[in-house]
């Protein structure tokens, strides 16, 4: 799973890149690029299965984000030509909620809905260049040739443009299956899922749900395909410095639950509709990511496509019932241990052993 980083400059967000991936910064002169790093999704049920298993290696799950240079009011149409963000799955806009007087907003104010719209806008502005230029080359192979292929991909592009021109983001359309094979190679920026991420003061960061409400960040955030956390990257940059132990004393004392930088991991996580199943054992135990409602055979080739190709049937258990007997052998006596067939659908958490044949 890929997410792409934009955000405009100076809202932070190749501070939180670099804190979600390890990333060193990037070397301050020359034209800004594109970076890509590997977050790990924090997963507590690999760590509780390898008291059990004792394993040689443990395992999490991974996204991989790429820092884009930050996009200014007018430059959206820019990102078309932007390689980096051609992959990506979904898209995190870190929005500047912090006041610095000492690193000033671009628009001389902070304004994060204001923000979040404009960003909005430049996605838009840039999937109609992609659009229009479809529509271009279209228009002369239906010219020249006329097939009804390319008549009925002219007819959704025309869709497009006019929802586009009405500054509506193509993640608000359904396009139906066969349409969705034929935009999958335009890399649609507004057609993607995305995430807000609201970059708070230290002062805020306790009552971030309160704030992103007041803000008006959640509200916007409630239309389809998008969803809204907050963080403090420079809290959490911060704590980065500190031993685990004084990390943890600082968030007990500011009141937070979890590490802002997994809420940011694990909501991406979730804006795509993904879940964890997980394998155990002597030799490894380890996170897999699939689509919500996966099948197991096709679960299965998440591991290796030869468990795919042969797949027999999967012996499932739920981690929690796992964890509650304490050994694959107690699960089966409770009657817990179940052999499920390649229609089954994983559900997260499922511990899974796939039974195969080449």
């Amino acid at each position: 799973m890929k997410a792409g980083i934009l955000g405009l400059s100076l809202a932070g967000k190749s501070t939180l890149f670099q804190l979600l991936t390890g990333t060193p910064a990037a070397l301050t002169g020359g034209r800004p690029e594109a970076r890509v790093g590997i977050a790990r999704v924090p997963d507590p049920r690999v760590g509780q299965l390898a008291a059990i298993f004792n394993p040689k290696k443990r395992t999490l799950a991974t996204v991989e984000y790429v820092d884009v240079p930050g996009v200014a009011k007018g430059e959206g149409a820019a990102l078309v030509d932007l390689p980096a963000l051609r992959g990506v799955d979904a898209l995190v806009h870190v929005v500047r909620a912090f006041d610095s007087p000492s690193v000033p907003h671009p628009d001389g104010s902070i304004d994060p809905l204001r923000d979040a719209k404009m960003l909005e806008l430049e996605l838009i502005l840039a999937d109609l260049v992609t659009v229009e230029r479809r529509l271009e080359r279209l228009e002369a192979n239906i010219k020249k040739a006329n097939k009804a292929e390319d008549v009925s991909e002219r007819a959704l592009f025309l869709r497009l443009k006019q929802a586009l021109e009405a500054e509506q983001p193509l993640r608000e359309l359904s396009p139906s299956e066969e349409e969705r094979g034929r935009l999958r190679g335009y890399a649609l920026l507004s057609g993607k899922p995305m995430l807000l991420v609201a970059n708070l003061g230290e002062a805020d960061i306790q009552e971030a749900a309160a704030w992103l409400e007041r803000s008006g960040l959640q509200a916007f955030a409630r239309q389809p395909g998008l969803a809204a956390c907050a963080v403090a990257a420079k809290v959490e940059a911060e704590m980065a410095e500190l031993q685990p132990e004084d990390a943890q004393a600082f968030r007990d004392d500011l009141g937070l639950a979890e590490p802002g930088l997994d809420r940011v991991i694990r909501s991406t996580y979730e804006l795509l509709g993904l879940v964890s199943f997980l394998t155990a054992g002597e030799d490894e135990c380890r996170a897999w990511t699939i689509k919500r409602q996966t099948r197991a055979q096709l679960a299965a080739g998440t591991i290796h496509s030869d468990l795919e190709r042969g797949f027999i049937r999967a012996q499932v258990v739920a981690f929690a019932d796992l964890v509650a007997a304490g050994s694959l052998a107690a699960c089966r006596e409770r009657g817990t241990l179940r052999l499920e067939g390649r229609d089954y659908l994983v559900q997260d958490g499922d511990v899974i052993e796939f039974k195969f044949n080449v």
